[in-house]
C-alpha cells in the first residue's frame, strides 16, 4: 500500500505542497521517480539509498517507485530528499505511518544520512502553519524556520533523528532565536557635508517611502546620501522583518541561520541584465525583491540597459512583481524605495571647462532614463558640486538617529489617519482623502501642473509629497507652502 508523506518545493518566494506518494512493488529492485522531477532530484535515489543504508537499515529488495503531485510543478532543488526517505521507510514498515499524517518534511540528505540545510525555511515554516503540521527540516535550518509563530519545528540532525522522532524516542534540541543578518555599520547621514535640499529629499523620502532621483557632478555626494537613507528609516516591524527574511531564505542567501532585522540595501552593477533584476528563469527572486522594504540604489542610471530600467515601471506602480515564466507565474513582492543616480552628461562635467559633451550629448545621455520611469519618481534633486573647504572643515549636519526620530513620528501621524502604508504608495483613490486642500492650495496646485507641464500622475506624486512634507511639520492639513517645497523636488 502507498505512502504518502507531504514535502514541499520552492515557487518564487512561496513554498508549494509536494505530495511524496512511495510504493514498494514486488519486482525487480530499481528505484523510478516520476512526477516532473528536475536532475537533482532524479538523482536523490542515489543519496537516498546511502542514507538509509547509513542508518543500520536494508534498503527494500523491491521496486521503489516515488511519484511526486501535483504532476505538472516541475520539483527544484533537494529538499525532497527526506520525505523520499520518510516515504520509503514507512512503506517497509520501518517508521510508524500514522506518524507521518501530521507532518511537513523538507531537508537534503548526504550518502552517510547526515541532513543539510535547504533554501527558503521561513516559507517551509509559514507552509507548515497554514496546514497546522510539525515541520521537520535540517538543524541548520530549523532557527530560521522557528520565527514564525504558532508552528512546532523539530530540528533534526541526521536522517536516524527523524526516525527515532517518529518512534517517539527523540526529544529535539531547543531552538534558540538565530542572529541578526550582519550589516554594514558606521554609515551616519552627519558624514555628508553640505547638500541641504538633498538631505531635505532624502527626509522627506523615508517619511513617505517615495522615489528619489539625485543628478550630479561625480564626487558631490550622490552615493553618499544613497546609501545612508537606510540609516534614517523606520526600524522593521516583526512582520516585515519576516517578509523581508523569507524572499533573502527563498533566494538562499541565508546560508548561516540568520535573520534579516535590517532594511536591505541593494546597490545592483549597471550591467545586470532583466533576470537579475526581477527574477530568472528558475523562479527565483532578483535585486528588485531582495530590496524589499529596504532601497534599491542605481547608480550611474542611464548606464543600465534600457529593458532593466522600463521593466521597474509597474513593480513601482504596485510594489509587487508579476512575473510569467516556462515554468510557471509567480508574485513577487517589490515594496522599495528606488533612488537613482545619474551624472548631469556623460563625462559628468557640465559646465566646467573640460565638458566637451554637446547638448546633443547630452540629451541622449539622459534620455535613457524615459518619461515614463521618471514619471514615477516623487523626488527629483539636482546637486552641485560642494566647496572642498566646507567638505573638509564644514560643521557636520544632524546624524541619523536625529531625523530617523523625526521620520518615525511623521510616518505615526499617518498611521493616526488610519493609513496602512507609506505616503508615497498611497492608491490614487485614497490621496484625495488624505490630502486636504484647502481653495487657495488648490489652486497653486493648478497652477504648478500647468506651469511644470506634469502629468495626471505627476500631479498625484506632487500632492503624496505635499502630505508626507506636511506630517513632518506636523500639520493635519496640506497648505501651500507645503505644495511649494513640494514642487522644488520636481524640477530635476
Amino acid at each position: 500500500m502507498a505512502v504518502t508523506v507531504l514535502g514541499a518545493a520552492m515557487e518564487g518566494v512561496e513554498a508549494r505542497v509536494v505530495e511524496v506518494e512511495v510504493d514498494l512493488l514486488r519486482r525487480l529492485p530499481a528505484v523510478s521517480i516520476v512526477g516532473l522531477p528536475a536532475s537533482a532530484v532524479r538523482e536523490s535515489s542515489e543519496r537516498v539509498r546511502s542514507a538509509i543504508e547509513a542508518c543500520g537499515v536494508d534498503f527494500p529488495r523491491k521496486r521503489v517507485v516515488v511519484n511526486l503531485a501535483p504532476a505538472d510543478l516541475r520539483k527544484e532543488g533537494t529538499a525532497l530528499d527526506l520525505p523520499t526517505a520518510l516515504g520509503i521507510l514507512a512503506a517497509d514498515e520501518l517508521v510508524p505511518r500514522e506518524r507521518l499524517e501530521g507532518v511537513l518534511a523538507a531537508g537534503e540528505l548526504s550518502l552517510g544520512g547526515e541532513l543539510r540545510p535547504v533554501r527558503g525555511g521561513l516559507s517551509l515554516s509559514l507552509l507548515a502553519r497554514s496546514l497546522g503540521r510539525t515541520l521537520l527540516v535540517p538543524a541548520e535550518s530549523a532557527e530560521v524556520a522557528s520565527l514564525v509563530p504558532d508552528v512546532e519545528v523539530v530540528a533534526l540532525e541526521r536522517l536516524e533523528d527523524a526516525v527515532e522522532w517518529l518512534r517517539g524516542s527523540y526529544v529535539p534540541p531547543e531552538l534558540v532565536a538565530p542572529p541578526v543578518a550582519p550589516s554594514v555599520e558606521g554609515l551616519d547621514l552627519r558624514d555628508v557635508r553640505g547638500q541641504g535640499l538633498a538631505r531635505r529629499a532624502l527626509e522627506v523620502c523615508a517619511v513617505g517611502a517615495h522615489h528619489l532621483f539625485l543628478l550630479g557632478p561625480p564626487g558631490c555626494g550622490k552615493s553618499m546620501l544613497a546609501r545612508r537613507l537606510p540609516s534614517i528609516l523606520p526600524p522593521l516591524t516583526f512582520e516585515e522583518a519576516l517578509e523581508v527574511t523569507q524572499v533573502h531564505s527563498a533566494a538562499g542567501l541565508l546560508q548561516d541561520a540568520c535573520w534579516v532585522g535590517e532594511r536591505p540595501f541593494r546597490a545592483p552593477h549597471h550591467s545586470v541584465t532583466v533576470a537579475g533584476m526581477v527574477g530568472d528563469r528558475t523562479l527565483r527572486p532578483g535585486e528588485l525583491s531582495l530590496a524589499h522594504h529596504g532601497v534599491l540604489f542605481l547608480d550611474e542610471a542611464p548606464e543600465f540597459p534600457r529593458s532593466v530600467l522600463e521593466v521597474l515601471r509597474q513593480p513601482l506602480e504596485e510594489g509587487a512583481i508579476h512575473l510569467a515564466r516556462a515554468r510557471g507565474s509567480v508574485r513577487y513582492p517589490a515594496a522599495v524605495s528606488l533612488v537613482l543616480a545619474a551624472n548631469p552628461c556623460p563625462c559628468g562635467m557640465k559646465g566646467t571647462n573640460v565638458c566637451h559633451c554637446t547638448d546633443a550629448d547630452v540629451a541622449r545621455y539622459l534620455r535613457k532614463l524615459s518619461g515614463p520611469v521618471l514619471d514615477r519618481v516623487d523626488l527629483q534633486v539636482t546637486l552641485q558640486a560642494v566647496d572642498p573647504v566646507e567638505m573638509v572643515f564644514g560643521e557636520p549636519g544632524e546624524d541619523s538617529a536625529t531625523v530617523r526620530e523625526r521620520v518615525v513620528e511623521a510616518r505615526a501621524r499617518a498611521r493616526a489617519r488610519g493609513q496602512q502604508v507609506p505616503n508615497g504608495r498611497l492608491p490614487d483613490g485614497a490621496v484625495r482623502e488624505v490630502v486636504k486642500l484647502s481653495r487657495a492650495t488648490a489652486t497653486k496646485v493648478a497652477e504648478l501642473t500647468r506651469s511644470g507641464g506634469l502629468s495626471a500622475r505627476g500631479t498625484t506624486r506632487l500632492l503624496r509629497v505635499s502630505r508626507s512634507l506636511a506630517d513632518l511639520d506636523g500639520s493635519e492639513a496640506v497648505e501651500e507652502r507645503h505644495v511649494q517645497e513640494a514642487s522644488q523636488f520636481r524640477a530635476g
